[in-house]
């Protein structure tokens, strides 16, 4: 618990060096799928990505950095995990007006998000690609989570999951993040 409370206290500091308030009232969620070694507790199999391991849901501000996380198996499904996730993001950020996402979780969950501030202003909005194009394009917004993931993957120890306990995933995620931020501290 204690390093979810640096975590944030943290995040905050940073979001407020960059002339931001601290509550967003923008997020984006995606998730990934990780690479198990041996030893780990528990798996699933994203049937998408074709790989055996937990799956992480993340829900990042405009700047990237971590608002909410949860690790399920991978065999969950995006939109079945991002229920719990905006739950958590609607209670803790009343300023919340936008999540972005893109395609996978298209669907009932768009309604449901609706539903629940009938009469606030929160949408989910999902990032489509326009027309199919060859090679790689940079999706609006999208492109922040990506980047953020991206950042896990400096961390020698995020790039598989090392952990038995899906708890334990959470922890590593979040000290990586906290050392990111420390360092954009001290270059401000």
């Amino acid at each position: 618990m204690d390093l979810e409370i640096h975590h944030d206290t943290l995040r905050d500091c940073l979001r407020k060096s960059e002339g931001r308030k601290v509550a967003p009232s923008a997020a984006i969620i995606d998730s990934q799928s990780v690479k198990v070694a041996e030893q780990t507790g528990e798996r699933g199999y994203d049937a998408g990505k074709k790989v055996s391991g937990p799956k992480r849901h993340v829900a990042v501000d405009c700047l990237g950095l971590i608002l909410g996380i949860m690790i399920t198996p991978a065999a969950v499904q995006d939109r079945e995990a991002a229920k719990s996730l905006i739950n958590f993001l609607v209670t803790m950020y009343g300023r919340l007006q936008i999540i972005w996402a893109d395609g996978g979780y298209l669907g009932a969950l768009v309604e449901w998000v609706k539903q629940l501030r009938p009469f606030g202003k929160l949408r989910l909005e999902i990032v489509r690609r326009c027309r199919p194009t060859k090679g790689f394009k940079v999706l609006p917004k999208r492109w922040i989570v990506e980047r953020t993931f991206a950042w896990f993957y400096k961390s020698r120890r995020l790039c598989r999951d090392y952990e038995v306990r899906l708890d334990h995933s959470e922890s590593m995620v979040r000290i990586c993040m906290i050392r990111l931020m420390l360092k954009r501290l001290a270059a401000a």
